[in-house]
């Protein structure tokens, strides 16, 4: 444990002493309908940047943060660190620790979370084909993003705002300053940290209402079956290899999920749809990967900043179409975006009864 870390059994001694640290909640406001730490400041972390000055104006004063498990108070103590703030640590285990323990907690003011739903979702239940229905089914909807990058960061954004219930994140990379032209979820104070939880603080600066579940790791064959049997209702690959990309496509179509596929390169991008259990799948598309070196990465080709934003929220919209049964996916069309003519391009193709991950289902077998 390092010395930025307190546990609930110390903090507790500490807060009925002379010096008391201010504890500091950076939960979302529905998490404080479960109550909060006696005297605690609520400054939920997507305001903590901006409203730190104002609410904790004394830098050399002792802090405690605190959420709901220790991940993101570890990211609010990162925060105020980088702010300047001098005695600051963070509850170990977070909130679920101080009541496990039976610590003194006392009942939080929590605003009309119904009114406040209802208003941030308005525009979207005015379309006949979502309402109120289908508000709530993307409430229930759990959507899957691997990588929270250029294309990740985009589709992230979109689908929280949306009021997606569950967004699960899967990339093993930190934020790197060459990141932040393109990948939008992510911020300069931020560099350093992993994705995925950068990428859960902008989400919850934009909807502290979605759940957001973090998977800080690679996506492969051997994490593959353990995150896809997480009950996922559609996945959206922001991937930026072939071997992440030919795995997905192989393990998605056994679960049966459907994969709203993008891809970029330079001022171009693409977008398809497979649908897990009907239609071609990405093998049909691309039986073959190209061979390693032929084919060079945005770090070795470059990508224009805006390409990913693009393609990202395309995929976005195909992932929210799916959830709410509405329109027709691009399943068997391969759209291609060049941003330099700014045109659109739609090519067709089949499934392929030759598929080596697809022919038993195509052949009806």
């Amino acid at each position: 444990m390092s010395s930025t870390t307190i546990t609930a059994e110390v903090l507790n001694e500490r807060l009925r002493g002379p010096k008391a640290p201010l504890p500091v909640d950076v939960r979302s406001a529905p998490e404080l309908r479960e109550g909060q730490l006696r005297g605690a400041l609520h400054l939920p972390l997507h305001e903590l940047q901006e409203r730190a000055p104002e609410l904790l104006p004394d830098r050399q004063a002792p802090i405690v943060v605190y959420c709901a498990h220790g991940i993101r108070s570890a990211q609010a103590l990162q925060l105020l660190q980088y702010l300047g703030y001098e005695q600051v640590s963070h509850l170990e285990g977070g909130f679920a620790h101080w009541q496990l323990r039976g610590l003194p907690t006392e009942v939080a003011s929590v605003t009309d979370e119904a009114n406040y739903s209802a208003e941030r979702y308005s525009r979207q239940v005015l379309l006949a084909e979502i309402g109120a229905a289908g508000q709530r089914r993307l409430a229930r909807a759990r959507i899957l993003l691997i990588g929270v990058g250029g294309l990740g960061s985009p589709a992230a954004l979109y689908l929280s705002g949306a009021g997606v219930g569950t967004i699960g994140l899967i990339d093993s990379d930190s934020v790197d300053l060459s990141n932040l032209h393109r990948q939008v979820l992510h911020a300069t104070p931020r560099i350093g940290i992993k994705k995925v939880e950068s990428a859960q603080i902008a989400m919850f600066a934009l909807n502290p209402e979605v759940k957001v579940e973090l998977f800080a790791e690679r996506f492969s064959a051997e994490s593959a079956g353990p995150i896809l049997d997480c009950g996922w209702d559609v996945i959206i690959d922001g991937a930026d290899n072939f071997p992440t990309r030919y795995t997905l496509n192989d393990f998605a179509l056994r679960r049966k999920i459907p994969v709203c596929h993008g891809s970029i390169d330079r001022f171009e991008g693409r977008v398809t749809t497979f649908l897990g259990d009907r239609g071609p799948c990405y093998r049909c598309l691309f039986p073959r990967a190209p061979r390693p070196g032929t084919i060079g990465s945005c770090a070795e080709r470059g990508v224009l900043g805006v390409l990913p934003g693009v393609i990202g929220t395309l995929q976005a919209t195909e992932a929210l179409k799916l959830v709410l049964g509405i329109g027709q996916p691009l399943s068997g069309r391969l759209l291609t975006y060049e941003a330099l003519d700014l045109r659109f391009r739609e090519m067709r193709y089949n499934a392929d009864p030759n598929c080596s991950a697809c022919q038993t289902r195509v052949k009806g077998g």
